[in-house]
């Protein structure tokens, strides 16, 4: 199978979980926005958005081809490949508790990314400005350990040092991208936060050494965090 993803060219944001699950499984796959010629860019993407064109279109990417299926949604991606790619456990049990799992790393990123959009998305950052240094004062004192504590406590719970189960599953990955993401974006909070929650940014530098990560990380595929993604540093926020 070869799966072609359908993401924003110019930022990881939510599309980076799935290029995560097909790189450390070493998956064929196209970044299918990022390629040129009328089967890439922006506009094929959008082609897959529009109800005339496709029975059962994404409201928004990620989405990803695969065969005949065209599946939307994050977790719901990532539901689909991990038996695939061998990213999730064999138990239906197990594979449903990796994909509850991602579902609450989904709210996460809703959260993270409200910290600095809190009004609307379609107004810039500076335009919300102080509704924004509000609201990550909520986030980092109240959110962030809220959500780092629930993820430590399954983390610690498992003797076999992963989220879900005796291997890495795509909810490993998804931890990974996180606290790379919260690193970039609020590094004084992080290096404040490091002892407390031990166990994932452990998990984070073990996920990080796996030679498929690694490589996608040193590769030009992995795009830089920028000021356009979910994970933005804006160091005013911080202070």
């Amino acid at each position: 199978m070869r799966y072609e993803l359908f993401y924003w060219p110019s930022i990881q944001g939510r599309g980076e979980f799935v290029r995560l699950a097909l790189e450390d499984a070493c998956a064929d796959y196209v970044d299918a926005a990022r390629q040129p010629g009328p089967d890439g860019g922006i506009a094929a993407m959008q082609r897959l958005m529009d109800g005339k064109v496709i029975d059962r279109p994404s409201f928004a990417p990620p989405f990803l081809r695969a065969g005949k299926l065209v599946i939307g949604q994050t977790a719901n991606i990532l539901q689909y490949l991990g038996p695939r790619l061998g990213l999730a456990p064999d138990s239906e049990a197990g594979r449903l508790w990796t994909h509850q799992i991602q579902l609450v790393i989904t709210d996460f990123l809703v959260e993270a990314h409200d910290a600095h959009h809190p009004i609307a998305n379609s107004l810039y950052y500076h335009e919300q400005k102080a509704e924004a240094r509000r609201r990550t004062g909520h986030f980092i004192e109240e959110r962030i350990p809220k959500y780092f504590g629930y993820f430590e406590g399954i983390l610690a719970g498992n003797a076999r040092g992963y989220m879900v189960g005796r291997s890495l599953t795509y909810a490993d990955l998804s931890i990974f991208q996180i606290v790379a993401g919260m690193r970039y974006a609020f590094p004084r909070t992080m290096t404040k936060l490091a002892s407390r929650f031990a166990g994932l940014m452990a998990l984070h530098e073990r996920v990080a050494k796996r030679p498929n990560v690694a490589a996608y990380l040193a590769s030009e595929r992995r795009i830089a965090f920028n000021e356009n993604g979910i994970f933005r540093h804006y160091p005013e926020l911080e202070e």
